[in-house]
């Protein structure tokens, strides 16, 4: 069938018509991508993105952001640094980037105590701070330490068998310790024997499972602290109270005896002595908290209604279809009726009061061992102890879901299962696909 002028006129038009269509689409998608922008992470741990804790850190942080690279902008340090700061550069639009090559500018380099290619400088405000190592746990609590305005000091009482924040026995918190350096906090222990009260520049006491009696004038400067409105965070055993029950009357609350029993546990093929912490208060140690933790031996704390103008806040419940044993922990271990509690059991209290024009904070936990080296890293453990130091000490600002470390996947080959795939596939495979393509041609070639 032959077309007439007017047809093939009106079937070009359509094909220009057509092309201009999808130029001006193209065009506009172009457009549009410089304007919005979406991405999707596909590697595997999604390596390539900002965890949620750091993406609400940065959200946090309302100052401008300086990174200084000490290395060419284009070498391989220079570039590996780049793609480091991408995904946070894409989260907080002021993070400014630059570099200085050591090679070119020494004396920069020197002035500014950089000791190898790569080392950056972090600016938050006036604050600044080195960090050698490209990796994002490292990176995030450099910037929650250059969020805080001054450093915070926490305390933890000694002198009387407590857990310490520098030990490394599995019953002490010393790897808690560490986690609160790296996000800057100062820990210092405090013995009361030998300070006249504690000190007024402390942000933080923490009292951990003292193993025998303190002294009636160390309980005195505890009480004395507590009512001038220090913050505090006793972590209650199951042991003794060791002197301190005017502490549980100044506070209004009760300390149970009797060890939580959680049926949970066993399921998760844990010990019943394990509570897991699922139900949370609402209160800001828990905003966007959605993680288990882990408590060993837990004790029920009760905060008795309107007791001397504490506002009193229950913060973890555990073991629903558990109960509170007040019997011994033997392997026969059922509940009685007519003397253990049914669940749930509350045994964290948070209470603050107003003293003096400024908020006071204080943190019952009936269980010292979620915090010890042999638990702490056990589920959401460490993210809740840092929340809870973070806001104790007045800094709910920084309260997050901790960074994790980015799992690599990584291929390790021999150097002969190396050269069996490039042979396989660089020489071997080729040739099978000529030897079969050419066998092909030939067998058609056949009349």
């Amino acid at each position: 069938m032959e077309l007439n002028r007017k047809v093939k006129f009106q079937l070009q038009f359509h094909h220009w018509v057509f092309v201009v269509l999808l130029l001006l689409l193209a065009g506009l998608l172009g457009a549009a991508s410089r304007i919005y922008h979406k991405s999707w992470d596909v590697t595997f741990n999604a390596r390539n993105s900002l965890s949620a804790g750091s993406i609400e850190l940065l959200g946090k942080i309302k100052e401008p952001i300086s990174v200084t690279v000490y290395a060419a902008a284009a070498s391989e340090t220079g570039k590996a640094a780049t793609d480091f700061l991408t995904p946070y550069q894409r989260t907080k639009q002021n993070i400014k980037l630059s570099f200085i090559d050591p090679g070119e500018q020494p004396i920069l380099a020197r002035q500014a105590g950089i000791q190898r290619e790569g080392e950056m400088i972090v600016q938050v405000g006036k604050r600044t701070e080195h960090l050698a190592s490209y990796n994002e746990s490292a990176f995030t609590n450099l910037l929650m330490r250059l969020a805080r305005d001054k450093a915070r000091l926490v305390l933890y009482l000694d002198g009387h068998g407590e857990r310490k924040l520098d030990g490394s026995a599995n019953h002490d918190m010393g790897d808690f310790g560490v986690q609160l350096a790296s996000r800057g906090f100062k820990s210092a222990p405090l013995n009361l024997t030998l300070a006249q009260a504690v000190p007024h520049n402390a942000s933080v006491l923490v009292i951990a499972g003292p193993r025998v009696d303190l002294l009636p004038a160390e309980v005195e400067k505890l009480k004395q602290y507590v009512q001038r409105g220090g913050n505090l965070l006793w972590l209650a055993d199951q042991a003794p109270l060791h002197g301190l029950q005017p502490l549980v009357e100044q506070f209004g609350i009760a300390l149970t005896p009797g060890t939580v029993i959680d049926p949970q546990a066993q399921e998760m093929k844990v010990a019943a002595t394990f509570a897991i912490g699922a139900a949370y208060g609402k209160h800001a140690l828990f905003a966007n908290f959605n993680v288990i933790t882990v408590f060993p031996f837990a004790r029920e704390v009760v905060a008795l209604e309107g007791e001397r103008g504490w506002r009193a806040t229950p913060l973890i419940q555990v073991a629903a279809r558990g109960w509170l044993e007040t019997g011994k922990l033997d392997s026969g271990v059922a509940f009685d009726k007519g003397k253990d509690k049914p669940g749930p059991i509350t045994i964290a209290v948070a209470l603050e009061r107003s003293v003096e024009s400024r908020e006071q904070r204080v943190a019952v936990i009936g269980n010292g061992h979620f915090l010890a080296n042999q638990y702490l890293g056990n589920a959401g453990n460490l993210d809740l102890g840092i929340n809870l130091i973070n806001w104790l000490a007045g800094d709910e600002n920084l309260i997050a879901i901790q960074p994790r470390a980015t799992k690599d996947a990584q291929v390790s080959l021999s150097q002969s299962a190396t050269l069996a795939i490039v042979i396989g596939f660089l020489i071997a495979l080729p040739i099978a696909f000529l030897v079969a393509g050419g066998w092909v041609w030939w067998r058609r070639r056949k009349p």
